[in-house]
């Protein structure tokens, strides 16, 4: 029987995304940029197919394939560690092929394995491109849905964050019109839930603070502009006080994201995806990433899509992976402590 390490101290398992995207060069970007300073971590990807695109770009960083994710400390330092997943099909870059869905797939299943097995630290995701999956017969909305299915979670929450700026969107991937609809006192409750036991346990936070944003224009301006934010919203903040969560809201979304309004709150509890990810994204483009919260495991994933108009260029910044890498070090490391 193998004896592991403890997660903070693990290796950290990166998975491919999609493979015609920049998920490929932010990685060996990643590792050629910043090895030094970032936690080690493994790629489960073709080892082939990230040679030769090392040398289409002309970058020097060796890969080598390696047998188990244990070995991957040993050669982090001086390559890039590739636990292969085999591409059926050649990648070129901008152009996805649904026949490589199934070893995209393969990754995200293998890292998460590997994670709960305690074989690695944290799972670190590549992004994917969600049509090409369906188009293969994937079923779920996105990543998170689909960690929650492998891992036994009902509700995982997806939070995004870039520093200390932290943002939970209530309903995720879906309509204006679905999002109102499926929009429930309990599902505010519920997820501000989770968002206030992760940030104790997975960020160090003792007494974490939520603001929880508005659905309609001022937050419904008493009932002058809609009234959900009476019906469903005030009720899921009064529920949440009443489980000894510091909470405020609901809160105009106009107004609560300005510097000093950022300043009293540790994550802002938003109605739907854009409300949420529109202010993420303008203060940190290059640096958020995206968290699932509720897991066994700790995942984290740059906060950006595969850019296929500049798949295969290397410009591409490697910045919101890195900081992905960091934060999942970070958090399997409180984890472990607790």
């Amino acid at each position: 029987m193998t004896t592991s390490s403890p997660p903070s101290r693990l290796p950290l398992a990166l998975t491919m995304g999609e493979p015609a995207g920049i998920g490929g060069e932010i990685a060996l970007k990643a590792w050629q940029t910043a090895r030094d300073s970032l936690p080690p971590f493994f790629l489960l990807d073709d080892p082939s197919r990230l040679t030769a695109l090392a040398k289409h770009l002309g970058w020097d960083v060796p890969v080598i394939a390696i047998a188990a994710a244990e070995d991957a400390d040993n050669v982090f330092p001086s390559a890039l560690p590739v636990l292969p997943v085999k591409l059926p099909r050649a990648v070129e870059p901008g152009k996805p092929d649904s026949a490589n869905a199934p070893a995209v797939i393969e990754a995200i299943r293998r890292a998460i394995e590997l994670t709960q097995a305690g074989r690695a630290g944290a799972v670190v995701t590549n992004p994917i491109h969600k049509k090409v999956l369906y188009d293969a017969g994937f079923k779920h909305p996105g990543h998170t849905e689909y960690l929650g299915e492998l891992t036994g979670v009902v509700r995982p929450v997806m939070m995004l964050a870039t520093g200390d700026f932290r943002v939970v969107p209530v309903t995720i991937h879906l309509s204006l019109r679905d999002a109102l609809a499926a929009l429930t006192t309990e599902a505010i409750v519920d997820r501000g839930r989770i968002t206030a036991e992760a940030l104790k346990h997975d960020f160090g936070i003792a007494n974490p603070r939520l603001a929880v944003a508005g659905l309609n224009p001022h937050a419904g301006e008493e009932g002058a502009l809609g009234r959900e934010d009476i019906e469903i919203v005030a009720p899921a903040v009064a529920q949440l006080r009443k489980l000894g969560i510091q909470v405020t809201g609901p809160l105009p979304s106009d107004t609560m994201f300005h510097a000093a309004a950022r300043a009293t709150y540790d994550t802002a509890l938003c109605m739907y995806h854009d409300q949420a990810l529109i202010p993420l994204k303008t203060l940190g483009f290059d640096q958020g990433v995206d968290i699932t919260l509720g897991l066994p495991i700790v995942r984290t994933s740059p906060d950006h899509g595969t850019a296929f108009n500049i798949a295969g260029t290397g410009v591409a910044s490697a910045s919101s992976l890195i900081a992905a890498l960091r934060m999942a070090a970070d958090m399997a490391a409180r984890r472990a402590a607790n």
